[in-house]
């Protein structure tokens, strides 16, 4: 018995000392979470509980120059249904009226939505997809209709709202005004106008705490943000909403009268280089056209003719020639080192003036003109060419400009055939809107600006930063050579490769250009044309600059050049412009004297003011003036025949009878 009172004695003594050692781990453990790991637990639980939200800024909206909406912000609803929310009894009895409201926003019958939501109440699917892409009215109708105006937890609708970008005016422009891709809430990337000034369209988001509440969901801690959102600026593009109206579509018919692969347009402002309009549009494998690449600003490519205005302007400046110096055509065919340089027409005069070789876009006479002038010394005329901004980009605001690219004498790839080749715009390569840069320095008497897509960044109407014109080349050449330059653009669409373009109505300076794209590659299989027509209106004091490139038109309708193709789309525009712009005539002079009306208006201004007792003598007087002269007198006038008065039948000095008739013969 003692044995057995020992064994449970000691068998107590070990549970008391195991229970001991317990409560002394216990409070080790208790104090090691309360001053050791205790921040790490208490971060831990405030995180599960108390979470910093993102409060998203709104985007900043993009505008015309008219101020016409480009790109703005909506909201896009997602509808989605928790089957297993609704008790039963409340999903029998709104079932059908469901089903019967869905389908009349919605479109499909009402019983294929009450099939479906049985069908999802039967899997116990718990985020069943109703709708999405809808509108704030649309969803505003759903939260009212039987069972979900009940809300989420007794109706089982569940709403996930997501902001989209949205263009208002439609394809118009799109490539221009661009895009951003987002992912995670950080930018990766995009293109035009949205992603060029995304940083001030984008603003700062906010942040605000909550706290977890029953069933996983969150309400604010407190009532003001921890930070708040600052809403993006808006961005004024300098793209007028008429005129890009305009060159959309005269470009677009174009393409589609000539089946071509895709091509470009833009209209810039002369003086400013805002971009009024641009539209890049390629074809699509069904056959229709829209926007993909910005072709104006990407796409750098060998001209062809158009370049040939770099040659006139290098030979005027060096004085190497003038536009009177007389080449030879040699019956439209050269050859240098074996390579033919041909006039697309070989026949007429053989002998011309420099002037009238660009005006016809004669290959010969303008590639004889260059490499005469400087075979010995080329890097001369390759310098000129860089110091016309050629050979570098423009520097444009939105992403994506190609390099344009001069051969360099002191380069491995500069041949014999380098300088010749490069005086019709072969072995060259530049975008239609470094193209358009350099035309437009003309017609602006020799200020190259730089081509600008936003004049201004704004909040509400608070101008924030303002783009003023920029310069990058202050006097490309002299005035000579700017006025010789400008004349003989005018002639090329009054008599030269343009002339089909002409009107008497309105005047257009400017150059055709017609180059073999891809002739190097695969035999010439791969070759094909590029048409283009670049050029200013009006031809005098111009306003607006334009260039029009078509790539690959269908030879097949035999007509490939720059004036068939490109030209007409140029002309529409400047024709829209002219036809619908306001009158800008006046009457000069209006004011000034003239010394016989002065005398004539006097003398009847004092007869008139007499107080006249007696018939005055009208012989001599302008019918008109005597009428008038006698109705205020009171008398009442009858005329005969046309002209000034020869005879009165009441002889002037007898006396006034007010509303006696008196009749004048005029001859």
């Amino acid at each position: 018995m003692a044995v057995e009172d020992k064994q449970i004695s000691y068998r107590i003594y070990l549970v008391a000392c195991g229970i001991f050692i317990m409560a002394i781990a216990i409070a080790v453990k208790l104090t090691n979470i309360q001053w050791v790991e205790g921040d790490y637990y208490r971060k831990l639980a405030k995180e599960r509980t108390v979470r910093t939200f993102v409060i998203p800024a709104n985007k900043g909206n993009i505008y015309s120059a008219d101020g016409s909406l480009l790109a703005t912000s909506i909201p896009n609803y997602e509808i989605r249904f928790d089957a297993l929310a609704p008790k039963a009894e409340s999903f029998e009895k709104n079932i059908k009226s469901l089903a019967d409201s869905l389908a009349t926003l919605l479109g499909k019958s009402s019983s294929y939505y009450e099939n479906e939501l049985r069908k999802a109440r039967a899997n116990k699917n718990r985020y069943y997809l109703l709708a999405r892409n809808l509108s704030y009215t649309d969803y505003f109708k759903i939260k009212g209709f039987p069972l979900f105006k009940l809300g989420a937890y007794k109706g089982g609708i569940i709403v996930e709202q997501e902001t989209v970008r949205e263009h208002p005016i439609g394809k118009i422009a799109e490539r221009t005004v661009g895009y951003e891709r987002t992912s995670h809430g950080k930018s990766f990337d995009g293109k035009g106008i949205e992603w060029a000034f995304r940083n001030d369209l984008n603003g700062k988001d906010g942040k605000i705490l909550k706290q977890k509440i029953a069933k996983g969901q969150w309400k604010p801690i407190r009532d003001v943000n921890e930070v708040d959102p600052q809403d993006g600026y808006d961005v004024i593009s300098t793209i007028d909403v008429y005129i890009q109206d305009i060159a959309h579509h005269a470009l677009l018919k174009q393409l589609q009268a000539y089946d071509a692969d895709h091509g470009c347009v833009v209209v810039m402002e002369t003086h400013t280089g805002h971009i009024k309009a641009i539209s890049n549009l390629g074809k699509d494998h069904d056959g229709s056209y829209y926007e993909t690449t910005n072709y104006a600003v990407a796409e750098s490519h060998e001209p062809g003719s158009t370049y040939k205005l770099a040659d006139l302007m290098a030979l005027l400046e060096d004085k190497k020639a003038d536009t009177s110096t007389v080449y030879d055509r040699n019956g439209g065919l050269i050859m240098y080192s074996g390579r033919r340089v041909e006039d697309s027409h070989r026949g007429g005069p053989q002998k011309i003036s420099l002037a009238r070789g660009f005006e016809l876009s004669s290959n010969t006479v303008m590639v004889k003109a260059v490499y005469e002038a400087y075979k010995n010394e080329p890097s001369k005329f390759v310098n000129h060419l860089n110091n016309f901004g050629l050979n570098r980009k423009l520097g444009l605001s939105i992403k994506g400009e190609g390099a344009p690219y001069v051969p360099q004498p002191t380069d491995k790839r500069w041949s014999n055939v380098s300088l010749p080749w490069m005086a019709f715009g072969y072995g060259v390569s530049i975008t239609p809107m470094q193209t358009l840069a350099f035309y437009n320095a003309v017609a602006n008497d020799g200020e190259m600006v730089k081509p600008q897509f936003v004049s201004e960044i704004k909040e509400w109407n608070r101008t924030i930063k303002k783009f003023d014109k920029e310069v990058l080349i202050p006097k490309i050449c002299s005035k000579e050579t700017i006025l010789k330059l400008q004349a003989v653009l005018e002639n090329v669409v009054k008599k030269g490769t343009g002339q089909k373009l002409y009107s008497k109505d309105f005047s257009m300076a400017g150059k055709t250009g017609t180059a073999q794209v891809n002739y190097g590659k695969n035999g010439r299989a791969d070759m094909y044309y590029a048409s283009s027509f670049v050029g200013y209106f009006p031809a005098k004091q111009p306003k607006y600059s334009c260039i029009v490139v078509v790539h690959k038109p269908n030879t097949a309708l035999n007509n490939f050049y720059g004036a068939d193709v490109a030209g007409p789309v140029f002309k529409r525009i400047a024709q829209k412009i002219f036809t619908d712009a306001p009158s800008t005539n006046e009457i000069k002079n209006i004011n000034q004297k003239i010394a016989k009306q002065e005398i004539n208006y006097d003398s009847y201004f004092a007869k008139s003011n007499k107080n006249q007792q007696l018939v005055p003598n009208l012989k001599g007087m302008s019918g008109m003036d005597a009428v008038a002269l006698l109705g205020n007198l009171g008398l009442k006038v009858r005329i005969v025949g046309m002209g000034k008065v020869r005879k009165q039948s009441i002889e002037a000095g007898q006396n006034l009878v007010k509303n006696t008739t008196i009749l004048l013969e005029l001859s």
